[in-house]
Formats: structure tokens, C-alpha cells, sequence
């Protein structure tokens, strides 16, 4: 019920939703009750029952037999419409009173539908809403443990199972409990004796229904959990596509994804069989009790004196028939809903996930960048082993330090953790002396520009990708930056130049061109830091010439932290640091190492790795 209620609170405010539901619902019902009960004075006109020998008397209003008074009055006019105008008007009259009534049923019935059609796509709505803004505030060692695809299934097919929930729970909690009291209140006053009879079935209908749901819960959440693995494999198998087929891999993608769709399809004719279990089992419980009402009520109106009349037990069986409608309709919304809360527990997965990097009370903000960053016996770790022992080093600003050393040694750990992808665990990095978690995460993160070893690039224009992060950017100023990047001449070659949509991941442009690009974009935010994680290592000698000009250009000035393999990255660098086992071991300028005997350095650079 927990995951219910959360889920129905994504509608909020949800009064504005249940208030008026509710008093549709109840007016629907009302209207739809009364089109059986006119059915009564309706058969004693065509029985030849309605005769009235003269004018009744007229009833009297009392609070506490208001129902009994409405049916008093009604046959008070009744009878005296008879009397006066003949059996033929009063048909004409019920029949009237007969259609007044299904057309006001039908019309609060439309409104309730619209009702609750209004409150499933804010549902919707507020939920993928809440589960972007948590995805994009989790940590970036969150999704290294997590498939894409599966995320990407949470947010948009385990979303859409939400509205199984969303539409059924109005109808499971207000339209057919409203509809069913309704109905047996009418049955009651029918016949005492005959509903008792009927209530009998009621135990044995909720726990075959009890059963179904449980399994059709456990069904369901195999059934996401398969969509999901079969996203993921799409989305591996399209971004990787290039590597299946070169290494000839193809069948046996193949056979993983068939694989798991065999598994998915298997599921889902279990769930079918599941649920539509429940339709022949209410079928056959609904006759069985219509047989019984036959075989009992038949007895009552069979007996020397009749506890029931003919068409008083017509009707009763008529409006019982209408009875399991609602009973049907509880049965497939608690379906439903088992569905939905098999996604919501999915969803709320994520959403309940914890924000390990967030501003601390009362983080200030970081106005200026003056002075320089500074780490000081920094540990860090992703799981149990330390990646990161004891760094201490500083930046000045306008100072550029480099990293060097082999893959695996730090070098991007340390470079990930000043705009705080990841917070420490020991120690403390500090941006003009104070602690980096005592400013605003947003304000630091204004002062910083990453250009990484493989760009990243979104399926837009090249306008929008050398913009991206900076609101109201003009041509000018777009084109300004990619000049210094020297971009400006071949996104001018491109058809429709700025506005060239670069395909997804930057797929239409050259690793040159998308580099040059991700360059650009880190020249129009202007930023106080740069970071430049291996931005040349996998440029040809020719592009990474014009790169190299570019990052010469947007260091110019900066505050630099510069990751490399190649030494026309760093050999002017300020300070060298040499890594290996998140322990820096050799620091200096490019002559200072290179003169070192037997350093790391010397080694490095002997071996051309950077």
C-alpha cells in the first residue's frame, strides 16, 4: 500500500482529482441505479399490475425515511398519473424519466473518465520529472554499476506501466465500491432475504482474486526486468555495432537478444494467462450465484404466500446482472494495479537512491576564482582499495600543472574530483583556501571547462553543441570561439554550417572535428579552470597540430590541470607530476625530469608514451 499511496502522490494535488471523481462517481451511480428501478413500475404496466382503482394519498416527508419517501412519491405521482391520464402515460412518463436518467449517468460517467485521465498524465508527467532530476543529481560512480538501457526503461516503459495504477486506483477506490454499496442498498430493499443468499459467494470470489494478484505481481516485475535487459543489449548493440561486426560477433548477439526476448515473450503469455484467468473465474462465479438466485428466489415467490413479487425479483435479477460489473471491474483494476506497482517499486529504486554529492548547509558561493587550487593528503577510493594515497600538490592560478604516468595510476581520478564527480574520503582539496565542499557545487562548476579524450557531443546542430551550457550565446560569439579552436573553416564546408546536426555522439564529424568542437565550447564558457583529460591522445599527427593550437589558445591565462601521453602537451608546463599507484613519486619541470637518472619519467618518455 506504501508503494500505492507514493505512487498517487505524484497527482498531487491530489483533492483536486479524487474530490470531484468521488462526486461523479456517485452521481453516475445514482442515475445509472434508478434506470433499473423505474424497471419495476415499467413491468407492472406491461404485466397488467398498474391498475389503480382510485387517487392515492399523497406521502409525508420524514429525515429518517428519505429513501422510503422518494419511492413513496414517485408512486404516489405514479399511481395519480394512471388515475388521471391513463396507463399509456404513464409508460410515456417512465420512459422519459427512463432516458433523463442514462443520459445524466452517462454524462458524469464521461466525467469521471476525464477526470481520471487528467490525473494519469500528471502522474506520468511528475514522475519522469522527479526521475531525470534524480539521475542527473546522482554521482557519476552511480552509473558506472548500471546499465543505460535499464535506466532508460525505468523512465519510459516501467513510467507507462504506471498508468495501469493510476487508472484503476479511482475506479478501486471510489467508482466500484460506490457502484457496488449502491447496488446491494437497492438489492437489500428488494428482497432482505434473497441478498444475504448472494453474499454467501463473496468470500470464495476474494480469494481466488487474492491469488491472482500475487502472482500477476511477481509476473509483472520479471516481465520490466526482461524489458529492460533487452533495452540494454539494443542500446549496446547500436552503440557498439562498429566492434560486433568487425569482429564478426554478429550471430552471437543475435542469439544473446533472442535469448532474452524467448524469456520475455514466455513471460508475458504467463501473464496473459494470468490475468485473463480472472475474467472466465468471475464469469462462472457470477452464474453459479444467478442459478442460486433462480433456485432461492424462485422459492420465495413460489410459496403459498410470496415473499417476493414477479417483478420485483425480474428486477432484482436484472440490477444483480449489473453487480458484477463493478465486482468484475475490482478484479481487473486490482490487476492493474499489481502492474503498476511492480514499475513503481522499479522506479522509486532509483529515486530512493541517496545524493552522496550535494551542498552542504549554508555552502557559500564561489564569486571569484582568485588565488588556486590546492590538494592536500588527499585518499580516495571507489570500492575498498585506495586509488588515490596521500596527494598534495598545488595549482597557482594561471599556473598549468600536468599528469603523467601509466593507465590505471590516478591521473583522471584526481582530475574527476575537483568538480566534484566524486568526493573524497581523507584529506581535503581547497580552491583559494577554503574547502571546495563549503562552496556551492554550481558556482564551482561555473569556473570550470573539461575537454576529454573522446568528446562528447549531442545530436544537435554544431550551434547548439558549441553553446551547450551557456544561455543566450550569439553567432557571433559561437563563431568567435570555434575560430580560436580552429573550427571556424570546416564547420563553414558543412551544409548549412552552424546549423549542421552532427548525428548522434558526433557519428558525421571527424574525432579531429569533434575534438576541436568540444575545444570551442570550453572557449565560449570562458572558464577559470580548465581540465584537459588526454584531449590529444587519439589524434593523428596533422589534427593534432591544429588541436594542439586550439588548446594553446584556451589555456592561455588559465589554470590548467593537463592529463597526457604526449609530451607536446606538457613539456611547457609549470609543474610535471609523475604518477603511479595514486602516489605521485617524481614532480619537477620537463628538463628537471628528463635529467633525473632512472626516473619514472625518463622511462616514460623513453618508452614515447607521453
Amino acid at each position: 500500500m506504501k508503494t500505492f499511496f507514493r505512487i498517487l502522490s505524484f497527482a498531487q494535488p491530489l483533492s483536486k482529482f479524487a474530490i470531484p471523481f468521488f462526486i461523479f462517481s456517485i452521481l453516475s451511480t445514482i442515475f445509472g441505479v434508478l434506470n433499473f428501478t423505474l424497471l419495476i413500475p415499467l413491468l407492472n404496466i406491461l404485466f397488467g399490475e398498474a391498475k389503480v382503482e382510485k387517487v392515492p394519498v399523497e406521502p409525508t416527508f420524514e429525515i429518517t425515511q428519505a429513501f422510503q419517501f422518494l419511492r413513496d412519491y414517485f408512486d404516489y405521482f405514479f399511481k395519480q398519473l394512471i388515475v388521471t391520464k391513463g396507463e399509456y402515460s404513464a409508460l410515456v412518463f417512465v420512459c422519459i424519466v427512463f432516458l433523463i436518467s442514462i443520459f445524466l449517468s452517462n454524462t458524469f460517467l464521461y466525467l469521471t473518465i476525464r477526470i481520471k485521465e487528467y490525473m494519469r498524465a500528471r502522474v506520468i508527467e511528475n514522475v519522469r520529472a522527479a526521475f531525470f532530476k534524480k539521475i542527473t543529481s546522482l554521482h557519476l560512480g552511480y552509473f558506472s554499476d548500471q546499465k543505460k538501457g535499464d535506466l532508460m526503461s525505468r523512465i519510459t516503459s516501467d513510467a507507462n506501466y504506471l498508468e495501469w495504477t493510476v487508472i484503476h486506483s479511482m475506479e478501486l477506490l471510489f467508482k466500484h465500491p460506490i457502484q457496488l454499496v449502491s447496488f446491494f442498498v437497492v438489492l437489500f430493499y428488494i428482497s432482505l432475504e434473497l441478498t444475504l443468499f448472494t453474499l454467501i459467494f463473496l468470500p470464495v470470489s476474494a480469494t481466488i482474486i487474492a491469488f491472482i494478484n500475487n502472482k500477476l505481481k511477481k509476473q509483472s516485475y520479471s516481465l520490466q526486468e526482461s524489458q529492460a535487459e533487452i533495452m540494454s543489449i539494443l542500446d549496446e548493440t547500436i552503440g557498439g555495432m562498429r566492434v560486433i561486426k568487425g569482429f564478426n560477433a554478429v550471430n552471437y548477439i543475435r542469439h544473446k537478444f533472442g535469448k532474452e526476448n524467448k524469456f520475455y515473450g514466455d513471460v508475458v503469455r504467463a501473464m496473459a494467462r494470468t490475468r485473463e484467468m480472472a475474467s472466465p473465474i468471475s464469469e462462472a462465479t457470477g452464474a453459479l450465484v444467478v442459478v442460486g438466485i433462480l433456485l432461492y428466489g424462485g422459492s420465495l415467490i413460489l410459496r403459498p404466500k410470496p415473499l417476493l413479487e414477479a417483478t420485483e425479483f425480474i428486477t432484482y435479477i436484472i440490477l444483480f446482472s449489473q453487480v458484477m460489473r463493478p465486482a468484475k471491474g475490482l478484479t481487473v483494476a486490482s490487476s492493474g494495479i499489481q502492474i503498476g506497482l511492480a514499475a513503481g517499486n522499479r522506479i522509486f529504486k532509483v529515486l530512493d537512491e541517496s545524493v552522496d554529492i550535494q551542498d552542504k548547509e549554508n555552502a557559500k558561493e564561489l564569486a571569484n576564482f582568485e588565488q588556486g587550487i590546492e590538494f592536500r593528503d588527499v585518499h580516495f577510493r571507489y570500492d575498498e582499495d585506495w586509488v588515490l594515497k596521500g596527494i598534495n600538490f598545488k595549482i597557482e592560478k594561471g599556473k598549468t600543472v600536468a599528469l603523467v604516468g601509466k593507465s590505471g595510476s590516478g591521473k583522471s581520478t584526481m582530475a574527476d574530483l575537483i568538480p566534484r564527480f566524486y568526493d573524497i574520503q581523507k584529506g581535503g582539496i581547497y580552491i583559494d583556501g577554503h574547502n571546495i565542499k563549503d562552496y556551492q557545487l554550481g558556482s564551482v562548476l561555473q569556473h570550470i571547462g573539461i575537454v576529454t579524450q573522446t568528446p562528447v557531443l549531442f545530436n544537435d546542430s554544431i550551434f547548439n553543441n558549441i553553446a551547450f551550457g551557456v544561455e543566450g550565446a550569439t553567432q557571433e560569439e559561437v563563431e568567435k570561439a570555434a575560430k580560436i579552436a580552429n573550427a571556424h573553416e570546416f564547420i563553414m564546408e558543412k551544409e548549412g554550417g552552424y546549423q549542421f546536426n552532427v548525428g548522434d555522439r558526433g557519428e558525421k564529424l571527424s574525432g579531429g572535428q569533434q575534438q576541436r568542437i568540444s575545444i570551442a565550447r570550453a572557449i565560449l564558457k570562458n572558464p577559470s579552470i580548465l581540465i584537459l583529460d588526454e584531449a590529444t591522445a587519439s589524434l593523428d599527427t596533422k589534427t593534432e597540430k591544429l588541436v594542439q593550437e586550439a588548446l594553446h589558445h584556451l589555456m592561455r591565462n588559465r589554470t590548467s590541470l593537463v592529463i597526457a601521453h604526449r609530451l607536446s602537451t606538457i613539456q611547457n608546463a609549470d609543474e610535471i607530476l609523475v604518477v603511479r599507484d595514486g602516489e605521485i613519486i617524481e614532480r619537477g619541470m620537463h628538463d628537471d625530469l628528463l635529467s633525473m637518472q632512472n626516473g619514472e619519467y625518463q622511462r616514460l618518455h623513453a618508452q614515447q608514451i607521453i
